[in-house]
């Protein structure tokens, strides 16, 4: 059967489940409509561009019968079983700059789009021509309303998707098709009366289950966002300088995260015990050299030095190295972007001290 096969070429390529669902997205398009409304988007324009090209696939790509949905696991080979711990541990160093863990290796996008690509190619291989189209987070795709339609996993509370073997800690891919494969069923839920990555929020971003204001998220306001962080928000973003992983580390069902099959998705660049003053200190250039092949990369300089001034602030009274904060922050007073001139100045400024 073409669909058995179509999964164990997947696990091949590294992926850890692939699953096929149907088109009907119809139960959450109304709801989509309604957080659009809200505003809850905040900037993600793209979000509201498209129409109902997002919950109906067919209209995106003509002739789309069928979603191959497909899981990337991306928890570091390295990491060790008391991970969360550790993250956790990290977050209160004051000094430490927090990278969300999906960002910490290659960039996704590219791993995943030239695995499924891999995919089609061999499912051409075998039946011939046929009309398919991949998307990794690149499209007007509901990726996790398809992967619960196709059974990978169901929508949790913080809105990811959340799968019993494997919690939360993977990425997401889908091949859009024509070929009429025979379809998966959904999975029952698991949340329960768990409230944990609700009551974690460090920002209050998820109003309640399954609702997310991401103008309030930090990985919003640290990725998205691309002018100034809100001053009555920064100080509650720490010092996590891209991403936010509190969701998910509170997730009793992450405790079954599994490790990456891919070697890509290896720490680099230290990414794991970096100090922010280290990093404050990239040029233009390190930081386009280093990050090369990096998701980071994507926000560019100027927002990288604008997320870690902030975090600099926030370290303020709770680090034995003032001085040090205090002086890589006056380094960069002179920039010649707004932008971080002004987050440098608010950050001097919980360190009491003057500037012009």
């Amino acid at each position: 059967m073409l669909a058995l096969s179509i999964k164990a070429w997947g696990r091949e390529l590294g992926f850890a489940e692939l699953a096929i669902g149907d088109t009907d997205l119809s139960a959450v398009e109304a709801g989509l409509a309604q957080w659009l409304e809200a505003g809850c988007h905040g900037e993600m324009d793209y979000m509201a561009a498209h129409g109902t090209k997002r919950t109906r696939p067919a209209e995106l790509v003509p002739g789309t019968i069928r979603i191959i949905s497909a899981r990337l696991n991306y928890l570091p080979q390295a990491m060790q079983d008391d991970w969360r711990e550790r993250e956790e541990m990290r977050a209160g160093q004051a000094d430490a700059a927090v990278i969300s863990l999906y960002a910490r290796g290659r960039d996704y996008h590219k791993v995943l789009r030239s695995r499924l690509q891999q995919l089609a190619s061999r499912i051409e291989n075998e039946i011939g021509s046929f009309g398919y189209r991949v998307f990794t987070d690149s499209a007007p795709v509901m990726e996790v309303a398809l992967a619960a339609r196709a059974g990978l996993g169901w929508r949790g509370k913080h809105t990811l998707l959340l799968n019993r073997e494997a919690g939360s800690m993977f990425f997401l891919g889908e091949i859009y098709t024509d070929l009429p494969l025979p379809v998966d069923a959904p999975v029952s839920e698991h949340c329960g009366q768990c409230s944990a990555c609700i009551d974690i929020c460090p920002t209050q971003a998820i109003l309640g289950p399954y609702k997310l204001d991401a103008r309030r998220c930090i990985s919003y306001l640290t990725i998205e966002l691309k002018g100034s962080i809100p001053v009555e928000l920064r100080p509650l973003i720490g010092n996590r300088v891209l991403g936010c992983d509190e969701c998910q580390l509170v997730c009793p069902w992450n405790k079954f995260a599994q490790r990456a099959a891919l070697p890509d998705f290896d720490v680099r660049n230290g990414l794991d015990g970096a100090s922010l003053i280290d990093l404050f200190a990239w040029s233009d250039e390190e930081f386009n050299s280093r990050l090369e092949g990096s998701a980071i990369r994507r926000i560019g300089h100027e927002r990288w030095l604008r997320n870690i001034a902030v975090a600099l602030g926030n370290a303020a009274g709770h680090s034995g190295n003032n001085e040090a904060m205090i002086a890589a922050l006056r380094a960069r007073l002179d920039h010649p972007s707004a932008l971080v001139r002004e987050h440098v100045n608010w950050a001097l400024t919980r360190y009491g001290v003057s500037h012009p």
